[in-house]
């Protein structure tokens, strides 16, 4: 399944694929991979993502994933 809320995340920052990728430690191809739902990301990405879309999991009640 698409990961929309991310790729909508990222686009609403107006962040390419490869700034988030740095942002996060991580390629390109794995930020790709996780918004086509060919990747599951680990707990430790899943934190950086947020922290680099400036997401509060604390204050949300739904998953950005």
């Amino acid at each position: 399944m698409k990961n929309l809320r991310l790729k909508s995340a990222r686009a609403a920052m107006d962040l390419s694929q490869e700034d988030l990728a740095k942002l996060c430690n991580v390629s390109r191809q794995t930020i790709s991979a996780v918004e086509k739902g060919d990747y599951n990301p680990t707990i430790n990405l899943c934190i950086s993502i947020c922290k680099a879309l400036l997401y509060n999991l604390q204050n949300h009640s739904y998953s950005l994933y």
